[in-house]
């Protein structure tokens, strides 16, 4: 292991995002709640009824994640079906229309297929309202002693779905003005965030890990962009998005490489966007998932910078049920401190549990006895 500089804080447990044990945001359904959708879909019960039924999901998932000891507790991204398109959809200027891409999804025993629903910027960009706002109200109420966390997709999302096709040329003759005006957005939902008293908010972006990913660099080309270096162009504009970041917010990213039904989409390890990520994303935390050999290997930490920032392993796997071995987590955390300092790593699963309402194929025990895992072992590695 590196020794510790004098510019590294100290290699024991955090008491501000992210934490050595933490966890990327979205949790299993439960059945009933998946239920109360149907129904709503079918118009069985109304808006009201189904959000009171959200209501009580929350407040028991938020009570869980005290229990087994996480130090952050999000509301499982319960209200939404997509990780990140019920946020983009409620941007001004972008409309909801048929997908025309299919997107390949990977799993041990084949493949799924599937064609999601695409966007189309048709109008001015902008944040009328706090997107979730009211929701992060309510998680806000429920946590006692852990930090209330949002998970929004990060900007990079909303031009990496469609790129400069999806963009209406009458709206935005070129892409810097596209640009100027979604990073005003994003700008703005921080600001107002903040207001709220959102102290941990997470950018989920898959992009960043996907262009590791020789295939997405041949799709960023087809839509139009610049495959060897889209990835320091979304580094440029998420940080014109945080430059007026309120004081005391903590902001993390995640990179994972596709989570969809315990299927994934894009391979290769982080070595093409490690440089520009570690060192140019102004950002107190990256979110990243090592579970498997499909994601590299821990290299790519040596251009961590020595500081504050901090790398979240994520080494366990929200794909499969199977638990890992604590001995095997605590090998994998010191190879690799090999390449970054101790006091720069903390833990966490790879991905979220259910980045869709569908949910990843485990149990709900499951789902916890992972959690408490990494707790445990957390504080073993970091007390």
């Amino acid at each position: 292991m590196q020794e510790e500089t004098s510019t590294a804080v100290a290699a024991g447990p955090r008491t501000k995002p992210p934490f050595r044990a933490d966890h990327v945001g979205s949790l299993l359904r439960p059945a009933h709640l998946l239920q109360a959708r149907e129904d709503r879909a079918q118009g069985r019960i109304d808006d009201a009824e189904l959000r009171g039924i959200e209501d009580e999901a929350i407040r028991e998932i938020v009570r869980k994640q005290g229990e087994v000891g996480l130090q952050s507790a999000t509301d499982g991204e319960f209200r939404r079906s997509s990780w990140h398109m019920d946020f983009i959809y409620q941007l001004d200027g972008i409309t909801k229309e048929a997908g025309h891409i299919a997107v390949k999804f990977h799993r041990p025993d084949g493949e799924i297929e599937f064609t999601p629903a695409a966007l189309h910027v048709d109008g001015k960009l902008g944040v009328s309202k706090t997107i979730f706002g009211d929701d992060f109200a309510f998680l806000r109420e429920q946590v006692t002693a852990a930090v209330p966390k949002l998970t929004i997709p990060s900007p990079s999302m909303v031009h990496y779905r469609g790129g400069k096709a999806a963009v209406d040329p009458a709206v935005y003759p070129s892409l810097d003005e596209f640009w100027v005006d979604l990073v005003a957005a994003y700008r703005e939902e921080v600001r107002r965030l903040g207001e709220a008293g959102c102290t941990y908010l997470q950018f989920d972006d898959t992009s960043l890990a996907y262009m590791n990913d020789p295939h997405q660099r041949e799709y960023i080309a087809s839509i139009g962009g610049d495959a060897e270096h889209q990835h320091v162009e979304y580094i440029h504009h998420i940080n014109e998005a945080l430059a007026a970041r309120p004081e005391g917010m903590s902001l993390t990213t995640h990179m994972c490489r596709g989570n969809f039904r315990s299927a994934w989409a894009a391979e290769g390890g982080y070595d093409f966007v490690a440089e520009a990520l570690f060192n140019e994303l102004q950002v107190d935390g990256f979110f990243m998932e090592w579970d498997d050999e499909r994601s590299g290997g821990f290299e790519p930490l040596r251009l961590l910078p020595k500081g504050p920032k901090q790398v979240v392993l994520g080494l366990v796997t929200t794909k499969r049920g199977e638990l890992e071995s604590k001995d095997e987590l605590k090998r994998r955390i010191e190879a690799a401190a090999r390449y970054a300092p101790l006091e720069q790593l903390c833990l966490s699963p790879q991905c979220g549990f259910s980045s869709t309402f569908e949910g990843n194929d485990l149990t709900h025990d499951e789902q916890w006895a992972k959690l408490e895992l990494i707790v445990e072992t957390a504080r073993e590695v970091w007390s």
